[in-house]
Order: structure tokens, then C-alpha cells, then sequence
């Protein structure tokens, strides 16, 4: 999917829907809504960088549950939030490998002059919009710790 945007999310659901793909028609309807209820939060049409984030949000959700899930001994749940959860990765950009994190890492801190770990909010802050939706913000957050305690 190139572009992302409510109607080719729709557009996809309609396919789900003749193609009688009951998980993924959930999955998508649940996306749609969770779109709507950001246009209204925000009072505007979402750019699909904004969808991306909602997508994001909606991964990060699915991860959780997973997790509770697991703790919890319920298999069959942990099965289908896994299914729902490699449904919505596909709408994702693709990962940025820790390598490609680290570079932009050391370009920001080379940018910015941050030399201590005080220096923290100001790399991060720089980083973060550059890699949502395709770089987990904890270890992002851990990598500009390491580098900038290292000194």
C-alpha cells in the first residue's frame, strides 16, 4: 500500500468483506473507527503520517494485550490479537533496523551539539518525528542514553 488513507483502508475492508475475511474485516473496521474518532479529536482530515500513528497506537494496543494475555494463560486470546496484530503491521512503514537508528542518532547528536545526558530531550525531540511509526520510542530512548553517557 503505497499511500495510506481512510478510503484505501475502505477500499481494502470492501475487498475483506467479499472475500469473507471475518479477522481482517474486524481489524479494519476497528482501524476506520479509530481514524474517525482522531479526525474528530483533532477536528481535521489525518495526513497519513497521522494515520500512520493511529496505526501505530493501535499495534502498540495489540502488543500489550498480547502480553496481558500471555500472563494470563489465555492461548486462544494471544492467538487472535497475534492474527490482528500481523493484520495492522502491514499498513506500517517499514521497521527501521537498530543500525539505521544509531545513524540517526549520531546525525542529531552531531546536529545538535549534545554531549551530555542532559542534552536527552533535546535529541530525542529531534528524533522522535523522524522515526514514529518506524522505530520503538524505548529503545530509541535507550540508544540516546547509551551514546550520550558514553561521554
Amino acid at each position: 500500500m503505497d499511500t495510506l488513507t481512510r478510503d484505501s483502508i475502505q477500499k481494502e475492508l470492501n475487498r475483506s468483506l467479499k472475500d469473507n475475511n471475518q479477522v481482517k474485516v474486524s481489524v479494519l473496521r476497528l482501524l476506520i473507527s479509530a481514524i474517525r474518532n482522531k479526525e474528530i479529536e483533532l477536528k481535521r482530515t489525518l495526513s497519513a503520517a497521522d494515520i500512520i500513528g493511529v496505526v501505530a497506537a493501535q499495534v502498540k494496543l495489540r502488543r500489550e494485550s498480547v502480553e496481558g494475555y500471555r500472563q494470563g494463560g489465555r492461548h486462544d486470546l494471544v492467538e487472535k490479537e497475534e492474527k490482528e496484530l500481523a493484520i495492522l503491521q502491514q499498513y506500517m512503514p517499514p521497521a527501521m533496523s537498530e543500525e539505521e537508528l544509531k545513524q540517526q542518532i549520531e546525525t542529531i547528536i552531531s546536529k545538535t551539539g549534545a554531549s551530555s545526558i542532559k542534552d536527552i530531550g533535546t535529541v530525542m525531540g529531534q528524533l522522535m518525528p523522524l522515526i514514529k511509526g518506524r522505530a520503538d520510542g524505548k529503545l530509541a530512548n535507550q540508544l540516546v542514553r547509551q551514546r550520550l553517557s558514553s561521554e
